[in-house]
């Protein structure tokens, strides 16, 4: 009975799960599309309003995994409430502000809060749906993000054409409907009361922290100063008695090689939609608002696909999916280094395959990794795995930025690239589609090769086993 109830309940919680996650990660992007008015409003460089996505982006990676710590000692659904009350706090502070300062207090405040909904759509579909159900699950949770993701431009253009950029604030009190439902459906289990180690949570989250701002700033010293601390939270964790993070969750080879291919391949999903605002704007002179509406069917699409990935995953198992996925974005890394700088309606279209198939490796990597955690590893390992994906990103899009610095060259490594003036963007996508090649060669051999000859010994036992009883 209390298993029939928790799967119940599983399927109640994914609407709003995936309700809440749609203005969770609208709102980590949209202040992107009002900076410059932000900018302009307050007379501060643009050095400064990136305070706005860097201040927000550390305390979201570090919380995120903070959150997944916790949540394997306490109930899910009081970190929740305590989550999205800071999230709209964080709002109110926002829209009320005065003095810049004031408006990237609100962000942190909203980071603060807004971490734990990631975290908690890594956990719900591996607590209330079985291993063979998971992948649906996780579809549904991938949808959500492509959906936030299609939406935050235009509504962020929207809201600022006909009102205040102010008001975007105000989306991020919405999440707050959905806390009755979290606290009705969600339940009451609880981890271990043991004591939590701040002081390998602080260095893990300076470490984080040093490394982003490094990144962003371009400033190694700082990158050095965080690999101290990285270096101090290693000597931490393996000399604490309860560790913030245990030092034989990296001893599962399984996991470590399935971070390291997500690690990758979330480049591959940072990488497609910080260069292609660049070059529509570049090459094909579009507007902000032109921009949005041309990235908005592909994103749209792959928010619809979600759940068919998912189910996908459920039926032919997650090598299948992850396999169509690197087709999907191989092909369309390759398409658009040949015809980057063509219409804006070919690269509608080719942006399709790209997003598509980036929802669906999250689906699959997503349910691989948590399938190699035992159940008091979920809730810190999946949070492991979201503190990398940002890392990820914040590394692949300074990478490709300084590329962008160079605004073009006469190398090409793609030789039937058509648009001479293009050739930049076609050597990033084309840089792209080669990673692709190295994430599907390191995944069968990390996974399906292992997988593989893991099922013909099973099956060769039981063979043998059943010749014995004869």
């Amino acid at each position: 009975m209390e298993a029939a109830g928790v799967k119940n309940n599983g399927e109640k919680l994914l609407p709003i799960l995936a309700f809440t996650l749609v203005f969770s990660i609208m709102n980590a992007s949209m202040f992107n599309v009002v900076m410059p008015v932000i900018s302009k409003e307050f007379g501060i460089t643009p050095s400064q309003v990136s305070w706005l996505l860097t201040g927000y982006m550390i305390v979201y990676a570090v919380g995120s995994v903070t959150y997944g710590k916790l949540a394997d000692k306490y109930r899910l659904k009081d970190l929740l409430t305590f989550g999205l009350i800071f999230f709209a706090l964080g709002s109110i502070v926002g829209l009320t502000a005065t003095e810049y300062w004031m408006i990237v207090l609100g962000r942190i405040l909203q980071a603060s809060g807004a971490a734990v909904i990631p975290a908690t759509a890594m956990i719900v579909p591996v607590r209330y749906f079985s291993p063979e159900k998971r992948g649906r699950a996780l579809g549904t949770v991938a949808a959500g993000l492509a959906l936030g993701t299609a939406l935050a431009p235009i509504v962020a253009g929207l809201v600022t054409t006909f009102a205040s950029w102010r008001f975007l604030f105000l989306l991020s009190l919405i999440p707050l409907l959905a806390l009755p439902f979290f606290r009705k459906y969600l339940d009451n289990q609880k981890g271990n009361a043991q004591k939590i180690d701040f002081l390998g949570g602080i260095l893990l989250g300076g470490a984080v922290a040093l490394a982003l701002l490094a990144i962003s700033l371009g400033k190694w010293l700082l990158a050095l100063a965080g690999a101290v601390l990285l270096v101090l939270f290693i000597i931490r964790i393996r000399t604490a008695a309860d560790p913030f993070i245990h030092p034989k969750l990296f001893g599962n080879k399984k996991y470590s090689l399935g971070l390291f291919i997500t690690f990758l391949a979330t480049a591959l999903s940072f990488g497609m939609p910080f260069v292609t605002p660049q070059f529509l704007s570049g090459l094909n002179h579009l507007s902000p608002a032109v921009i949005g509406l041309v990235m908005f069917p592909a994103a749209i699409t792959s928010a619809f696909l979600g759940r068919k990935g998912g189910k996908l995953a459920d039926e032919k198992g997650n090598s299948f999916l992850v396999y169509a996925a690197i087709s999907l974005s191989f092909v369309c890394f390759v398409l658009l280094s040949v015809f980057v700088g063509a219409s804006p309606y070919l690269i509608l279209f080719l942006l399709i395959f790209g997003n598509t198939g980036q929802t669906f490796m999250q689906i699959a990597m997503s349910n691989t990794i948590s399938r190699t955690l035992s159940k008091e590893q979920i809730g810190v390992g999946m949070g492991l795995m979201s503190l990398l994906n940002f890392i990820s990103g914040a590394m692949s899009t300074s990478v490709i930025g300084k590329l962008l610095d160079a605004k073009d060259t006469s190398f090409h490594l793609n030789p039937v690239a058509m648009y001479n003036g293009a050739y930049v963007y076609s050597n990033i996508f084309f840089a792209l589609a080669i990673l692709a090649a190295v994430i599907v060669c390191i995944y069968y051999f990390s996974f399906s090769a292992f997988s593989g000859k893991r099922g013909l010994k099973a099956k060769l036992e039981e063979r043998k086993s059943s010749s014995t009883t004869a």
